[in-house]
């Protein structure tokens, strides 16, 4: 397999994990600004060819690591993720209670988003 790239679509809400000008594997998120800033990833998906080969992983770590150097927070909804933090929590603080809170609020006030 050729190198991966992950690379963050703001915009589009994915962070995106990219081998031979081809999405492999990605995370969809929103950025919740109230009460506290936070990216809060809902899904992670890895295509089916790709599975079992640490994508999903890299796709984590990363997001943590765009939350760091932003200087805000991740509220996981995504259950791969919050598993994720939890074997990793020297790279994943836990995110406050009043923020998971808030980002379920979102995804239900926004229906058919994720």
């Amino acid at each position: 397999m050729s190198e991966i790239e992950i690379r963050d679509d703001r915009a589009a809400g994915r962070l995106e994990a990219v081998a031979g000008g081809e999405v492999i594997g990605r995370i969809e998120y929103f950025v919740l600004e109230e009460p506290g800033r936070a990216l809060v990833p809902v899904h992670t998906i890895v295509e089916p060819a790709h599975e079992g080969k640490g994508i999903a992983g890299s796709l984590a770590r990363e997001l943590y690591a765009v939350a760091e150097r932003e200087g805000t927070v991740v509220a996981p909804l995504c259950p791969y993720v919050v598993k994720w933090a939890e074997r990793h929590p020297d790279e994943a603080p836990a995110a406050d209670p009043g923020l998971l809170r808030a980002a379920k609020d979102w995804v239900v006030a926004h229906p058919g988003r994720f």
